[in-house]
């Protein structure tokens, strides 16, 4: 009787996780209104994240030592990721949380694709109706939710956004088959982020006379405090419930998804259309049914 009990008050780092993920979102938005440069922010929040990733997780360096370390991979993934968050916080100025959000978790439907063609994993039935459902949520949350509106670059964005995330994940599972531990790996991406940031803000300081502010800096720690919050309390999550990947994989996308859309329309008035909405609704079917999908025999 006790082990319901024991799931459930764990649990609470898979609330942790998508209360910080949401969170990343609602400070990006918040970021032209409070006239903070996303630039900056985007620097310091690597510099916040590989402390905390250091501290924390206490990754091995030893590990990417070996003759054969994937190190065109973490450059790859070090550029990606300073680059994939400005094209976040642009898609969130643009297209608003809920599409943005939606759209993030939608990027698993890209990541399982890539595990089909290039990783050897098989689909089963249900995960493939699920990959259906999620293609046509992703259509749905494309489009504008404004009849006649004239701003385009909410659409290449999302789409951005869609790709760019699911690039993460198939660089992650490039590392992972390497033999990278993940922390490892995350911890060398973060602090070469950092570096490559650094460097171009000294460049938008001599060039354009960009000056750094503590403000700046304060959002942007506050920023990496809630993105290393995000990835740390999603493997907490794991740890706690290792028989239950499933629940804590639907749990996290389903969450963020349903939390996304309760503060966009509620806290910033974001506005959707029918179509949006019942692409929302789509989204979390497509999420919940790869997560029950059997592992195909074999």
């Amino acid at each position: 009787m006790r082990a319901p009990s024991v799931a459930s008050h764990r649990m609470h780092f898979i609330l942790l996780s998508v209360a910080c993920s949401v969170l990343v979102s609602v400070l990006l938005k918040l970021a032209p209104r409070r006239g903070w440069d996303v630039a900056q922010m985007v620097t310091w929040n690597y510099f916040a994240a590989a402390l905390l990733c250091a501290w924390l997780l206490q990754p091995p360096p030893a590990a990417l030592r070996h003759p054969g370390a994937p190190l065109a991979e973490l450059l790859v993934l070090a550029a990606l990721l300073p680059s994939l968050f400005l094209v976040l916080a642009a898609a969130v100025r643009h297209a608003g949380i809920v599409r943005t959000d939606v759209a993030q978790r939608l990027s698993l439907l890209l990541s399982l694709a890539a595990a089909f063609l290039f990783f050897g994993e098989r689909a089963g039935p249900m995960k493939l109706a699920g990959l259906a459902l999620g293609l046509l949520a992703v259509a749905g949350i494309l489009a504008r939710p404004v009849q006649g509106a004239t701003d385009r670059r909410g659409w290449w964005l999302l789409l951005a956004v869609w790709a760019g995330f699911a690039a993460v994940d198939v660089l992650l599972k490039r590392l992972a088959l390497s033999g990278t531990p993940a922390t490892a790996a995350l911890l060398v991406a973060f602090v070469l982020a950092f570096c490559g940031m650094l460097g171009w803000q000294g460049w938008r300081r001599l060039r354009h006379g960009v000056r750094p502010g503590l403000r700046h800096v304060g959002a942007g720690l506050l920023l990496g405090l809630l993105n290393f919050g995000n990835i740390v309390f999603y493997v907490r999550a794991h740890q706690a419930l290792p028989d239950s990947p499933a629940v804590v994989f639907a749990g996290m996308n389903i969450g963020v998804v349903v939390l996304g859309t309760a503060v966009g329309v509620l806290a910033f008035g974001e506005r959707t259309s029918r179509l949006n909405r019942a692409a929302i609704v789509l989204a979390v079917l497509a999420i919940a049914m790869l997560a029950i999908a059997p592992r195909p025999a074999g």
